[in-house]
């Protein structure tokens, strides 16, 4: 299997279609962003044994809010956290952890992303 198809793979188990429109929106503008993102981080990086899709899905959310300004890929990783089994109730709890590292204006933002994939 080639880098790519396994990336492929790895991403349609993790983030079902949230991730297949992702792909499909860099399709036009950057066909080579959308395979860099398929090969390297879903099939070279996701498909490691060391760590658990939860636990892969849980540092992403924390990075993605750590980092700030990250609302549209925090929202694909919140929907993919959701298709993996994590609650939404650990979710918030997750962004909950980081205020004293972080601050609550990112930790606010996260939740009111995650509120908008809850309840919507």
């Amino acid at each position: 299997m080639t880098r790519y198809e396994k990336g492929l793979q790895q991403l349609k188990m993790i983030d079902g279609k949230a991730g297949e429109d992702v792909i499909a929106c860099l399709e036009n503008i950057a066909p080579d962003l959308a395979k860099y993102i398929i090969e390297f981080a879903f099939g070279d990086i996701y498909t490691r044994k060391q760590l658990s899709l939860a636990e892969r899905e849980i540092i992403t959310l924390s990075s993605l809010l750590t980092a700030g300004s990250c609302e549209a890929q925090l929202k694909v990783h919140i929907q993919a956290a959701l298709h993996i089994g994590i609650s939404p109730q650990k979710i918030i709890e997750i962004f909950i952890q980081c205020i004293p590292y972080t601050g609550f204006a990112k930790v606010l933002n996260a939740v009111f992303t995650a509120q908008q994939l809850f309840y919507n």
